[in-house]
């Protein structure tokens, strides 16, 4: 029987196609034809893109060889022919591009963005754009104006957000892998709620030119794969000083898969005891606790810890990132790009543009936003946060001078169902307890899946180490991840029913744009 391609990891791919032992055109009609199964039921995509015969000289394109890391793992290099997705707040030239929202319907990026330009020069091939709450703001891609994502491992579940598409479609295996982007957690809470591996970067290691700002203090573009050996090979590819971004750090790119393997013997391993004592779900407790275990015997050292309290965290993230998104999405004005409602003057077609084009997320947070900057309020509220940001971002520079990484939950509890917390945007807000403190300090973090909960839902835990450390990062969590045993583990859609409220047509709607 011939091998089933769309549970290949991105390394097993480059090489198969490095030794002749693949297509690089089949390679993504399988993804694709999976991809259009599939989408009825998970709403992954926004967009996408058919690989076709007329394109077959691009897989043949002279790129770089692959070069190798330690134990033969394919380095930075070429991706020569792979399927790539995106997330559709990230520019790919001559695809929509929507941020999910209805403002932005119809427009097409005429530009790729930094992130996109270095894998399409590796040799990347893009199938499509995947779905996201609307313009990065939310945690469980239900606020989207084109629908909700299924989780793959129980389609009454979230896949988590805002990269909820671009985590639904690695685990379901209707991508090889994806770009997602990080405000508040929103590369590592999906993948703890869909069992990959998700990375967000630290703050300037990867350009952000291309990316529809949302926060930009705060955003960063990370990656969702099956395993940390294909994170560590795109983060190779993406990072690296951009002149475009004035945020990206001058240090070069270099090869994340080196340390892929090496023993952690003698690391110090922070875990900051408070938080598996308070609020968290038993199952996410015990996958925690047993992660920490599972590195305590390949030989890190527990060092007990203090971060600041996280409900300080949160309440400081959505006064900044609230502020930030309200000045951003003021170009948004119906008048230069996008949705524009009809009316009679100016004032009326701001009013009617934002108010219709707009989801009320997005308003919510906007008008939060303008709250906290208006005059009288901007001391007590904007000034406050950034003194605890400071503080939060402190707390962490002292931690990693007594310890080389931290181990801790990413969520409170797995995947919870569709409209659970719809009508509770506190609530909603609470599941970034975990992450949020990340992007304030600008550190970098990854999530292995570690471990299934009983009601067979993925859970994942979350390392962080110091700013600019990733190699440390993906060091450790590729050990862990050989002893957690789950990456090839994949979600069964054999006994699954196409849901009835995710239409056959909104599919094919999406295929008849991307033809």
């Amino acid at each position: 029987m011939e091998e089933d391609v769309t549970g290949w990891t991105l390394a097993r791919a480059m090489a198969a196609l490095k030794e002749g032992d693949g297509d690089g055109i089949r390679l993504c009609r399988a993804f694709y034809e999976r991809a259009m199964e599939l989408e009825p039921r998970i709403g992954a995509y926004l967009h996408l893109e058919e690989p076709s015969e007329a394109s077959r000289d691009y897989f043949h394109q002279e790129v770089p060889g692959v070069s190798l890391g330690e134990g033969g793992i394919p380095a930075r290099a070429s991706l020569q022919g792979l399927p790539i997705s995106v997330k559709d707040n990230i520019c790919v030239r001559g695809m929509p591009l929507t941020c999910g929202s209805r403002i932005l319907e119809g427009f097409v990026a005429p530009y790729d963005a930094t992130v996109v330009e270095r894998l399409r020069r590796a040799g990347a091939v893009f199938l499509g754009k995947t779905n996201l709450d609307e313009f990065a703001m939310g945690s469980s891609t239900e606020s989207s104006a084109y629908g909700s994502t299924r989780n793959p491992w129980d389609l009454e579940r979230v896949p988590g957000g805002s990269s909820g598409g671009s985590a639904a479609a690695v685990a379901a295996g209707t991508a090889l892998a994806a770009l997602g982007s990080d405000t508040g957690g929103s590369v590592r809470q999906p993948a703890a709620f869909c069992g990959v591996v998700g990375l967000k970067p630290t703050y300037g290691r990867v350009s952000r030119f291309g990316l529809v700002a949302f926060a930009s203090s705060l955003d960063q573009i990370g990656t969702l794969t099956r395993t940390v050996e294909d994170a560590a090979i795109l983060l190779g590819i993406i990072s690296g000083h951009d002149p475009r971004d004035s945020t990206s750090s001058p240090l070069p790119a270099e090869d994340f898969t080196c340390d892929l393997g090496k023993p952690i013997q003698g690391l110090r391993m922070g875990v900051p005891d408070k938080i598996l004592r308070a609020g968290l779900h038993p199952e996410v407790r015990r996958a925690t606790e047993e992660s920490i275990s599972r590195l305590e015997k390949l030989g890190a050292l527990r060092v007990p810890i203090r971060l600041c309290p996280w409900d300080l965290a949160v309440a400081c993230y959505y006064v900044i990132a609230t502020a930030e998104a309200s000045a951003n999405l003021a170009r948004f004005d119906g008048i230069r790009y996008g949705f524009r409602g009809k009316a009679k003057n100016l004032a009326e077609l701001y009013r009617k543009s934002r108010s219709r084009g707009f989801g009320s997320e997005v308003q919510r947070r906007i008008l939060l936003g303008t709250y906290v900057l208006s005059s009288g309020y901007y001391d007590a509220y904007y000034l406050e946060a950034q003194k605890v940001r400071t503080l939060i971002r402190q707390e962490f520079d002292t931690a990693f001078q007594n310890v080389d990484f931290v181990v801790m939950p990413v969520t409170p509890e797995p995947a919870f169902r569709l409209g659970e917390r719809l009508g509770d945007p506190l609530k909603m807000y609470l599941s970034d307890v975990f992450t949020v403190s990340v992007n304030l300090a600008g550190i970098p973090g990854l999530v292995v899946p570690c471990g299934m909960s009983e009601e067979g839902l993925p859970i994942g835990v979350q390392i962080l180490s110091g700013a600019f450390s990733e190699s440390l990062l993906l060091q450790v969590g590729h050990l862990l991840e050989l002893e957690c045993g789950f990456r090839n583990r994949r979600p069964d859609f054999s006994a699954a029913g196409s849901r009835p409220d995710i239409a056959a047509s909104r599919c094919e709607q999406r295929a008849s744009d991307g033809a």
